[in-house]
């Protein structure tokens, strides 16, 4: 149990010089145990080694029930370099008073973003609470509102990463579902209402839902996801993209040979990003579409790519949800976005037209539609349907549209086409297989596309990376806005 702190009286334990108001407050931060890190370790985890920097270590709540008395606060907030980048960090620490949230919670985080946001640093926050302090009453909850407005106004200014090793429940969940990306471990419970009412809340669940983006075994492994995360993101919105030190040949050949045989989308994406290094982000959520990062000659670039080995690249709502998030995300920060499209269209379903589904194909399209980061887009496979259109199509604003020779464009695939079309030639010797390859053959072939102008170009696979990063290096200093001018120069 905490021993609280006391202002004084008749058997005072306050503390008279800062040493003992320290051990005083870390005397509860026993080591983790089981493969767990308490607060301390888990922040410090994050950290560079030995750059961590604590600040708000004396803040403490006082409590309406009793005035003469106060507690710890279940919170860690600091500062420190991850991958030689300034970056703020939060923990909540479930060994003081159950890291119950009170006003004085909330101003030790809120002041943290404050630092952040005026700094242009990204923020990660790890949870483990037990909920509000009740004994703060209402002043607790208007602390929950001042942290949900401190993350509000830093979306799309900075990057925000929740860790949930432990407990994130009611308006804490919330408030992790604000931020940018959710790392969670096995362990890890993510629910508005208490799962033993309602049920739910294991990160399954929440992986399985889009809420967590990386699912890890442990604390450490969290700490590092979100430092390889990190790794790829700007500081913030102004900064541009982020860069590092190219470890790969930008002329390297392409081989498509796996991709072209397997029409896995992951075999594509490991091939051209640098070191064959892809980070796949809610991986087990709408599997028919992968979102994630690579570098391309050390350039990080967002990635949303449809999967024709899951189902044929089909978008449901949730795939089309959990793609315009993320293009949306690569928007505000600038990060230069590539889309592979190999798909046979929309999923075919009653169920998904009460979602509604048109409301989260048209968010997608919104997504792309107002996108002003850099666009390239790749026609891969098939491009059948409204799906060509959506996917960042030049139409709807793409920079850049590149396709395979393999590749399939038109507004019906062929076995609908033959069905609509060529039922009547269907005869002993004309098979409707026959017919489905000669109308994809015909009118399906890229070539179309790229005589009407929408495909910018047909390349050879083998040249695709190096086609990819040259595209990407183009449109490096593409701006919303045209240069400014005082005139035009006139041929006098």
């Amino acid at each position: 149990m905490d021993k609280v702190l006391t202002d004084g009286g008749p058997g005072s334990e306050f503390p008279k010089t800062a040493a003992e108001f320290r051990e005083l407050l870390t005397r509860n931060e026993k080591p983790g145990t089981d493969g767990a890190m308490n607060a301390r370790e888990r922040i410090t985890a994050l950290f560079d080694e030995g750059t961590f920097t604590e600040i708000g270590a004396f803040t403490s709540r006082r409590r309406d029930l009793d005035p003469a008395s106060d507690a710890p606060e279940g919170v860690l907030t600091g500062y420190g370099s991850v991958n030689g980048c300034l970056v703020y960090a939060f923990a909540q620490d479930l060994a003081k008073t159950k890291g119950a949230v009170s006003d004085a919670t909330a101003d030790k985080i809120v002041n943290l973003y404050r630092l952040a946001v005026e700094n242009g640093c990204p923020v990660v926050g790890s949870f483990d609470s037990a909920g509000a302090d009740l004994v703060a009453g209402v002043r607790a909850l208007a602390g929950y509102g001042r942290i949900m407005k401190a993350v509000g106004s830093a979306s799309g200014v900075i990057p925000q990463i929740a860790i949930v090793p432990g407990i994130a429940q009611g308006a804490a969940a919330v408030i992790a579902a604000m931020f940018d990306f959710v790392i969670a471990t096995d362990k890890a419970s993510i629910s508005v209402n208490p799962p033993f009412v309602v049920g739910g809340g294991k990160t399954a669940d929440n992986v399985e839902s889009g809420l967590v983006s990386l699912s890890v075994s442990g604390d450490a492994q969290a700490a590092d996801a979100a430092r390889k995360l990190l790794s790829y993101l700007p500081s913030n919105n102004e900064e541009g993209t982020a860069e590092s030190v190219p470890e790969d040949d930008p002329d390297r050949p392409t081989d498509l040979s796996a991709y072209l045989a397997s029409r896995a989308m992951g075999d594509l994406l490991a091939e051209i990003a640098d070191k064959h290094s892809f980070l796949e982000l809610g991986g087990d959520c709408a599997k028919s579409v992968k979102t994630g990062f690579l570098t391309l000659d050390g350039t990080a670039c967002g990635v949303v790519a449809t999967d024709h080995a899951e189902n044929g690249g089909r978008l449901n709502s949730l795939a089309a949800r959990k793609a315009a998030r993320f293009v949306l995300f690569c928007d505000c920060f600038r990060i230069p976005l590539l889309t592979f499209v190999d798909s046979e269209g929309f999923v075919i379903a009653g169920e998904e037209e009460k979602n509604p589904f048109s409301s989260e194909i048209g968010k997608l399209a919104g997504a792309y539609a107002s996108a002003r980061t850099p666009l390239v887009t790749l026609v891969a496979g098939s491009a059948y349907g409204s799906v060509f259109s959506v996917l960042g199509s030049k139409a709807i604003g793409a920079d850049l549209v590149l396709a395979l020779e393999s590749a399939k464009v038109g507004c019906l695939n062929p076995a609908a086409a033959v069905a609509l079309f060529e039922n009547d030639k269907i005869a002993g010797d004309v098979t409707r297989e026959a017919l489905e390859r000669s109308w994809e053959d015909k009118e399906a072939n890229v070539i179309h596309a790229a005589r009407a102008g929408e495909v910018d170009d047909v390349i050879d696979p083998a040249e695709l990376r190096q086609r990819l990063t040259s595209a990407v290096l183009m449109l490096s200093a593409k701006s919303a806005r045209a240069p400014g001018r005082r005139h035009a120069n006139m041929p006098l």
